[in-house]
């Protein structure tokens, strides 16, 4: 069975969520229009759009992120598909607190594999559902704001939001 979607409006602009029966399986970054941000879905088993029962709370807390409002993201993620060691870096990435960073090689010593820093980048690198687990706060050891989905001036971007508290 496909997996369905839901297209949200936020204030940066339109993203789609893609739902599995275990919660959220896929979130696009925002984009000016509904045919770019279904373009960047991944997901290629989706079915159709439906409103789904967790898509209406999911917009709500993306439109008071995305007006700087410190949010919680509160929506069950679908873990499934990632192996063990990505699990544990996007499960670890996703308790990182609004407006904290950490560098790689601090997510790869939490997760203890100290010497896996970048190998923590690949976990990240394949996060479905950025934002809601938030890989932007993770950065590299000299500050730099470097891998992400994104883009980087995105990742600067919801760093500033961030920040701005």
């Amino acid at each position: 069975m496909g997996k369905l979607y839901t297209v949200m409006e936020t204030p940066w602009g339109y993203s789609v969520a893609v739902w599995s029966d275990a919660g959220l399986w896929e979130v696009g970054f925002p984009k000016n229009d509904v045919e770019k941000a279904l373009a960047d879905i991944q997901t290629t088993d989706i079915t159709e759009a439906a409103e789904h029962p967790l898509g209406l709370p999911l917009t709500q807390q993306l439109k008071s992120y995305f007006k700087g409002f410190p949010i919680i993201f509160d929506i069950p993620i679908d873990w499934s598909g990632y192996t063990p060691f990505q699990a544990a870096v996007l499960r670890y990435t996703n308790e990182i607190g609004y407006g904290k960073v950490e560098t790689y090689g601090q997510v790869a010593q939490n997760i203890n594999h100290p010497k896996a820093s970048r190998a923590v980048g690949g976990a990240l690198h394949i996060n479905r559902t950025p934002i809601v687990v938030p890989c932007h706060r993770v950065i590299g050891a000299n500050g730099s704001l470097t891998g992400f989905g994104g883009g980087v001036d995105m990742k600067a971007a919801l760093l500033l939001l961030e920040n701005n508290q």
